[in-house]
């Protein structure tokens, strides 16, 4: 039986661009007025407006394509009530007797995004990970290594080696040095307490699925899209190469066969996504919309994206005889020089 979530409870801080973990409760509570009980996100990303849903006692199935983010929908959204003791949390950074460890960060990325004392930290760490025998709970202890690890990174991201950052000598003017050389395990007990103290139970009404937003199987009375962001000359958000550290991570086995090492960086070989492509992006909109025309549709965009609100707007009307446009601040991402960039929700609606 559905038992409403708690409210109490609180979607912890994360370091991952473009979370809309500010913007979570006022996109659910623009949506007061709508008859909903169940809920699709299609792009789920950090899980911060699918958990909104969840607090507000809808049943949530969060959606995303990378494997990393779908550990932390599994976490926080399918998770109810699965938390890490004290002895795990201390476990995932120790060497286990009888266990063979892999080496493959130490000898894949010295000298790009840590130290060497870091990476074989980060070795075992992903070894122990992958024996917790609880799989909500490998997915806490996944969502705290992914918030470490990107703690530690310079802008929070994984697009160049940069660690000289870190360790140069230099005069600065701002503390992130102190987060960064902060040792693992302190940032990994820290998120694990954090993530510990996010779970909700909703009776297990919660699902976290990972793949293509148009294979997602299921009805929805709602569904809310929140796909990567181009900007009006088509230039994308590519999470995928953000954050490949954290999915190679997660694919510890056959990560050596996913890297592109012709890059110094070492990230994973590209793929293509119709999201990220100014070609496809504005045909996948509309299959999307038409997918799921039996639902609430909600689209949250940017004011300078590619397709245009115009566009996305034509687009709804295509499928949803009322659409409402609501227009938040300007909120620019992490290294835009756009300040003008407003967030735009869309509501399709019969």
């Amino acid at each position: 039986m559905f038992v409403p979530a708690l409210a109490k409870a609180s979607f912890p801080a994360t370091r991952y661009q473009g979370s809309k973990r500010k913007l979570a409760a006022a996109i659910v509570e623009q949506l007061r007025d709508f008859d909903y009980a169940t809920v699709l996100d299609a792009f789920g990303g950090t899980g911060a407006v699918a958990y909104a849903f969840k607090q507000a006692g809808k049943r949530v199935t969060y959606n995303d394509v990378l494997g990393f983010n779908h550990q932390i929908g599994t976490a926080l959204i399918e998770n109810d009530t699965a938390q890490l003791s004290e002895p795990d949390i201390e476990s995932v950074g120790s060497r286990q007797t009888g266990v063979r460890y892999g080496d493959f960060i130490e000898r894949t990325f010295a000298g790009i995004y840590f130290t060497d004392e870091e990476n074989r930290w980060l070795d075992v760490a992903v070894g122990n990970i992958s024996r917790l025998d609880d799989r909500f709970k490998r997915s806490l202890a996944w969502y705290a290594l992914f918030q470490s690890a990107m703690a530690k990174r310079p802008y929070n991201l994984f697009h160049r080696g940069n660690l000289y950052m870190r360790t140069a000598e230099v005069p600065r003017s701002f503390g992130n040095k102190a987060t960064w050389d902060r040792p693992f395990p302190e940032h990994f007990a820290r998120f694990a307490r954090r993530g510990n103290a996010a779970v909700i139970d909703c009776g297990g009404a919660g699902r976290a699925v990972c793949g293509d937003a148009l294979r997602v199987e299921g009805n929805f009375d709602l569904v809310y899209i929140d796909p990567p962001y181009l900007n009006h000359a088509g230039v994308g958000v590519d999470y995928r190469h953000f954050y490949h550290f954290l999915e190679g991570m997660l694919d510890y086995e056959d990560w050596q066969n996913r890297v592109d090492y012709a890059l110094k960086h070492r990230p994973l070989i590209r793929t293509t996504q119709p999201w990220s492509d100014p070609k496809q992006c504005h045909q996948a909109f509309r299959s999307l919309l038409e997918r799921f025309r039996d639902s609430i549709l909600v689209i949250s965009y940017r004011s300078d994206g590619t397709p245009s609100i115009d566009e996305l707007t034509g687009m709804l009307r295509d499928v949803k005889r009322r659409v409402q446009a609501h227009q938040g601040a300007r909120r620019p991402y992490t290294l835009s020089t756009n300040r003008e960039s407003r967030e735009v929700l869309l509501v399709g609606s019969d």
